[in-house]
């Protein structure tokens, strides 16, 4: 495939070639190239590379239906127990929600996905089976891999972690975890069945972490207690973690210091909070950070439209970016910065000033869309948009060429 006249990371026009489901060259544009027999016509938009949702609740989505009121009760608990009483009352079926919310993320240019399937008493492995049938739906527009989820805890519901082992067996991608302490109120036993299993069936760990300052901070190091004890380096990952860097200036430093040392990746979906880590600091010190949407929509909150370039904006916002540095962070975040996570053989952002993705050897996962510069494609968030994965065409203008009919 011929990409002609794009422009990677916003830089000067030019012409991309790409074989099989790599960059093969970059150079300058040469407005007098002879037309392709397979050609992409960039018309002079950014290219870059394609989206990594590696936080989002696709078990949970109510995108494509009507609004409705919000009946959410406060706290962790209360929020899993009204999803609870209304996901099975939706207007079409879960797969439906699932596939056609899936499809609309990779017409916008995500065709890397982390997504949670909660598992427990409740749904068994329904939601799983949801989240995996629209996994192999669009296995030729995204990768796609699913966390099981124990949003209700491991401990307070008998039964529990026979499902979470059932899911794994059934060839889930990474087991998940949530707030040890504040939740299931024995971290030790909490953190024995993520860990245990986790290492039985051989994947990553993702661990959701919601607990206030000091308390996140002891879960977070029980955390990387176990996973330098057990060898799983580059395997887990704490979510959310947004009162980490509450405590004081010291604190932040040592858990900065552990997650680089021991590879443990964090992911965010860009709350309205202070007590994060800061960003830059975490990226400089060489830890994994990458961006989600959370829920879509759903019955935990009405946020969500399935379009990570808006979420890429909220991150720039939430931490106070003005400067188009820092806001080319965000969006390196965005993309490669969730990849690296997806992927442990994808190298990590090196810096702030760090734009992977787009040299020569790179996989060819690929959104062209319009702006004058990387902050200004970031601001105005135009529909304009081209996605490739591995290589193919896979969405234009905001639709999946593979579906034809949009949800």
């Amino acid at each position: 495939m011929f990409i002609r006249n794009a422009r990677p990371w916003g830089g000067e026009p030019s012409d991309i070639l790409l074989e099989g489901d790599k960059i093969a060259s970059i150079v300058a544009h040469d407005p007098r190239q002879a037309a392709q027999a397979a050609e992409v016509d960039g018309r002079g938009r950014i290219l870059i590379p394609s989206f990594s949702d590696v936080h989002v609740h696709l078990d949970s989505t109510r995108i494509g239906l009507p609004f409705r009121e919000h009946t959410g009760r406060p706290g962790v608990w209360g929020m899993m127990s009204n999803d609870r009483e209304n996901w099975r009352e939706a207007e079409i079926s879960l797969p439906e929600r699932v596939a056609g919310t899936l499809e609309r993320m990779i017409a916008r240019g995500t065709t890397r996905v982390r997504s949670f399937a909660q598992v427990d008493v409740d749904c068994k492995l329904e939601k799983y089976e949801a989240v995996a049938a629209a996994k192999v739906k669009f296995a030729n527009e995204a990768d796609v891999q699913i966390i099981i989820f124990p949003q209700a805890g491991i401990l307070q519901e008998p039964g529990t972690e026979n499902y979470l082992e059932d899911a794994l067996r059934a060839g889930a991608d990474v087991m998940g975890g949530i707030d040890p302490c504040a939740l299931d109120r024995d971290p030790v036993r909490h953190l024995d069945v993520v860990f245990g299993l986790a290492e039985k069936y051989q994947v990553d760990i993702d661990v959701h972490l919601h607990e206030p300052g000091a308390l996140a901070v002891f879960s977070a190091e029980l955390i990387a207690e176990r996973t330098r004890a057990l060898g799983m380096e580059g395997k887990v990952n704490i979510s959310h973690a947004y009162e980490l860097g509450g405590v004081n200036s010291a604190t932040n430093r040592r858990l900065i210091e552990t997650f680089a040392e021991l590879d443990i990746s964090l992911t965010s979906v860009a709350p309205s909070t202070s007590n994060h880590l800061p960003l830059v600091d975490l990226v400089d010190a060489g830890v994994r950070f990458g961006l989600g949407e959370d829920g879509q929509r759903d019955y935990w909150s009405p946020y969500g439209n399935c379009d990570l370039l808006d979420r890429t904006w909220q991150l720039a916002f939430v931490n106070g970016y003005r400067q188009d540095e820092l806001i080319g962070h965000a969006l390196a975040v965005a993309t490669m910065g969730g990849a690296s996570i997806m992927d442990r053989s994808v190298p990590r952002l090196a810096s702030a000033s760090d734009r992977p993705g787009l040299d020569v050897g790179d996989r060819a996962d690929l959104v062209l869309v319009d702006g004058e510069t990387i902050a200004s494609a970031v601001m105005d968030r135009g529909t304009d948009r081209t996605v490739i994965h591995d290589g193919t065409v896979v969405a234009e203008g905001l639709k999946v060429l593979s579906v034809k009919q949009g949800y």
